[in-house]
């Protein structure tokens, strides 16, 4: 009913791509912006992005695969 052989799932794809990825890389560069004038914070930053894209991978691949 809800999922039939001819569905096209590329927005849904791209969905999840956009939320695995778009806030660290959103942190990313936030953490760029602000290395100059703070360092203590930009380190904070990148580690977050980081730690985003490792648990993101794991649960929205998994959702992926299956």
């Amino acid at each position: 009913m809800f999922l039939s052989p001819n569905m096209n799932l590329d927005g849904l794809v791209a969905m999840i791509i956009a939320i695995m990825f778009g806030p660290a890389i959103l942190l990313t560069i936030i953490g760029l912006a602000v290395y100059k004038k703070n360092k203590k914070a930009a380190k904070v930053l990148f580690i977050i992005a980081a730690v985003y894209v490792i648990i993101s991978l794991g649960i929205c691949g998994a959702l992926i695969a299956g």
